[in-house]
């Protein structure tokens, strides 16, 4: 099975300087998790956008849905930030032919407890497994786009 990784940036991607006291969105961590991960399959990375989430524009959700939509595989996991993945997710919906999985992180990639390993790992199982369509894989569970929001008091996905 190939399954091509699109990344985006967001927070699994953040970077912390400390000199700055914030974060900055660094390269992908996608081909570091799959390979301690003792990945098996083949796939192909596509740094596309380096972007957080809050600053994705319609322009950008376009570059994306023209990419997947002219490539030729039919198996992706896309990372993104959370704060607009479920608004991402919509815009991909009517790419059926293909089965998208969003994901990303609650904290950095680079960071010793971080949430991005695990949903990365969830993205990859439902990429295999879930009918053509587009899906979102976080907080432990798999929702269908459109059907699914983030709670920003309890800093994770819900059933919209």
């Amino acid at each position: 099975m190939f399954i091509r990784f699109v990344t985006t940036g967001g927070t699994i991607d953040k970077i912390y300087f400390d000199a700055l006291s914030q974060f900055e969105i660094g390269d992908s961590q996608i081909k570091h998790i799959l390979t301690e991960g003792l990945a098996d399959f083949d796939y192909e990375i596509v740094p596309l956008l380096q972007k957080d989430s809050i600053d994705m524009t319609d322009e950008d959700r376009e570059i994306l849905r023209d990419y997947i939509a002219s490539d030729t595989s039919d198996r992706y996991v896309v990372t993104h930030g959370t704060d607009t993945m479920s608004e991402t997710a919509e815009v991909l919906a009517d790419l059926r032919d293909k089965t998208i999985v969003l994901t990303g992180a609650l904290s950095p990639a680079r960071f010793k407890s971080t949430d991005a390993i695990f949903n990365v790992g969830m993205a990859v199982a439902a990429v295999q497994v879930a009918a053509p369509g587009v899906y979102i894989a976080m907080s432990g569970q798999v929702f269908a786009a459109g059907e699914v929001r983030k709670n920003r008091a309890e800093n994770k996905f819900e059933r919209s």
